[in-house]
């Protein structure tokens, strides 16, 4: 129900006044010992005084059985009397409180493009960036109230001339592509470090690791020495929440050599679509291994 329409109604049912009003209009009402002469209802068409109430699918009173279905403009629903038989004025007001919860609500819900409530439905990236309690370090819902929306992943147009299963990464949009069929890609948000935008070219995914363990480069070390306890003579740092590398690393090789180029998950979301101190090639650890399934070995890659 409409808020026009309530507050047509709500002075009949709040108000003794109205009652006195239908009475005076209609007094045979008053004729208890004539029973057939006495309505036990009155036309909501009459009461509010000759105007039609259109738009309206069904109306329910609390207290009463009484329900009639609207179906065309002319056709108007009835009220019981205030004069029926154990219709009082509290079942007056609670019908009034009904009415009102109903319009508000009405008034606050999703609607589709008629106008009409929509069911709520639950986004899509919710389930997308949910919890992963079944990885070896389960793994939080993503706060996509962080990200950038166009950064979420997402099939898009990508017209392209490279075959289908290259990666792209694209460092001016900080966007990476895996190429589908008919001019199609999946399309991921990724942030950037230094070393990411240091090498460009064409290479090869040489080997894959899930929840790998991190090594940083001696160029790394020798900038930040309190890394040294993660150089590979120490062994490097052990998989976990707190690795540089997240959930999944891709590495990147080229001519048979170590590019010592990386794509790798991250735990911090505020980094997507933004350039950041170290590193390379950062996905959201949903992101990544979801294109960790998705790449073999020997996939080739083209940086731009």
């Amino acid at each position: 129900m409409n808020i026009p329409v309530f507050l047509t109604l709500w002075p009949l049912f709040d108000s003794i006044r109205e009652q006195n009003k239908v009475l005076q209009r209609y007094p045979f009402m008053m004729a208890r010992n004539r029973p057939s002469l006495c309505p036990s209802k009155v036309s909501l068409f009459e009461a509010v005084g000759r105007r039609p109430v259109t738009g309206l699918a069904h109306l329910s009173l609390a207290g009463t059985n009484q329900v009639k279905t609207m179906t065309k403009d002319n056709d108007f629903p009835t009220l019981p009397s205030p004069l029926a038989k154990g219709f009082s004025r509290r079942h007056m007001l609670r019908a009034g409180g009904l009415m009102l919860a109903s319009a508000s609500l009405a008034a606050c819900g999703p609607r589709n493009r008629a106008g009409g409530l929509n069911p709520v439905t639950p986004s899509p990236y919710a389930t997308m960036y949910g919890p992963l309690p079944q990885e070896r370090f389960p793994l939080d819902a993503i706060n996509l109230a962080k990200l950038n929306e166009k950064f979420l992943r997402r099939e898009v147009t990508y017209p392209t001339y490279e075959k289908v299963g290259t990666l792209i990464v694209d460092t001016q949009n900080y966007y990476l592509y895996l190429v589908l069929e008919n001019n199609r890609a999946i399309r991921y948000g990724v942030g950037l470090g230094r070393a990411g935008f240091e090498w460009s070219g064409r290479a090869v995914v040489a080997r894959k690791a899930a929840w790998p363990t991190w090594t940083p480069p001696a160029e790394m070390i020798a900038r930040e020495p309190e890394l040294e306890k993660w150089s590979w003579k120490n062994g490097g740092m052990p998989p976990g929440p707190s690795n540089p590398l997240g959930a999944r690393a891709l590495y990147i090789y080229q001519d048979g050599r170590d590019t010592l180029y990386r794509l790798h998950g991250t735990a911090e979301v505020w980094s997507i679509g933004k350039a950041v101190s170290s590193g390379c090639v950062r996905l959201l650890n949903h992101d990544i291994i979801d294109l960790y399934q998705r790449v073999p070995n020997q996939s080739p890659i083209v940086v731009i």
